[in-house]
């Protein structure tokens, strides 16, 4: 008899599973199908036909579905035979073993949806742990698109397949445990991490990959006035330079994506060593809550204005003077302002650097 529980891993792969169980033509088939759709979704996007690429990767997703659900059913029959074998066996054993099977088969069932597979298991605090982990990223990022309009935050749904795998493997691995005889403790994901640091610090490993966020890594290690400077400056940054039309200065993401890593590695590799200290990247701003304030009411000045009072009374601009205001606002006010703050910034760094001469020379 296969296992069940690595044909349904396989059928994670459409027609690997059936391929395992011995069926090829069928296995063939399902792999050909939909790796034959993917690759007409990708050529009817490159022609820019969205029509035919949705036509396409809908049928793809329906013949995966039909893949799992018939390996579904080749597995509850071997698991009837195998039920129908045990009740006729004197041996104790095989009963036991198909009692276990059984177990594992539905556990890596319901794992496919984050969590079910740990409760089946009677798991529920780490089974929660991941179920509230998928639907919160899921919720959080479609109402934060919805809100906001802003296509762009839907890249963060990247992170569903990294929590879908884990709670799929973990769960195999649970379930393993179980049927080995060993003690299950019911913990959360998070937990799991911290005991496993014998002397109760963080781990420079989950640091390292928080890292890959701006700013997540510093916040996991307790740095948190850099680590929201990180996350601030790399968001606010992609958000104004996208309303601001700055597409020039696009280079500046990936300057301070780098950053960010580079010095949570080095905050990384001088943990537990040494004692690592919260200075913000920015210090000024720390001393100087004024000029934030003023900076702010600035950002919300501009914001009224642009979206609220220009709407509202550029058809009466337009009426009495015969001036399209928005016409002038968004074609030149916009960038007029950025060369104005840039010349502003260009020539406070020109002064700074005279009196720091004119310093050195006095002494």
């Amino acid at each position: 008899m296969k296992s069940s529980s690595k044909a349904l891993t396989l059928s994670l792969f459409p027609g690997l599973g059936h391929i395992y169980f011995g069926n090829m033509v069928r296995g063939v088939l399902y792999l050909l199908s939909v790796v034959g759709l993917a690759f007409v979704t990708v050529i009817a996007l490159m022609n820019n036909t969205p029509e035919v690429a949705i036509i396409a990767f809908m049928a793809g997703i329906f013949i995966y579905l039909i893949s799992f659900i018939d390996m579904g059913v080749q597995v509850s029959k071997q698991k009837k035979t195998q039920l129908a074998l045990a009740e006729g066996d004197t041996d104790q054993q095989n009963p036991n073993k198909a009692v276990q099977d059984s177990e594992r088969f539905y556990t890596i069932v319901l794992s496919f949806i984050p969590g079910l597979g740990h409760f089946q298991i009677g798991l529920m605090n780490r089974g929660l742990t991941l179920l509230g982990a998928f639907l919160g990223l899921a919720v959080m990022v479609i109402f934060v698109t919805a809100m906001s309009n802003r296509s762009e935050f839907m890249v963060f749904l990247a992170g569903l397949p990294i929590i879908w795998v884990y709670g799929f493997f973990d769960a195999a691995q649970q379930v393993n445990k179980k049927q080995r005889g060993e003690e299950l403790v019911d913990r959360t994901i998070f937990e799991d991490f911290e005991m496993r640091r014998e002397d109760g610090k963080k781990s420079k490993s989950i640091a390292t990959f928080l890292s890959i966020f701006p700013g997540a890594g510093h916040l996991y290690l307790g740095l948190q006035r850099r680590g929201i400077q990180l996350m601030a400056a790399f968001l606010f940054s992609i958000y104004i330079l996208d309303v601001l039309r700055l597409g020039i200065f696009l280079f500046l993401i990936p300057i301070i994506w780098f950053y960010s890593f580079f010095d949570a590695m080095q905050k990384v590799s001088r943990y537990g060593v040494e004692k690592v200290e919260d200075e913000p990247i920015i210090a000024y701003f720390v001393n100087h809550q004024k000029w934030v304030g003023i900076g702010l009411v600035l950002l919300g000045a501009y914001y009224l204005l642009m979206n609220i009072l220009l709407p509202a009374f550029s058809p009466l601009i337009n009426r009495l003077f015969n001036v399209d205001i928005m016409y002038w606002i968004q074609g030149y006010f916009q960038t007029a302002l950025v060369c104005v703050l840039l010349i502003g910034g260009g020539l406070k760094l020109l002064s700074g650097s005279k009196q720091k001469r004119g310093a050195k020379s006095h002494e």
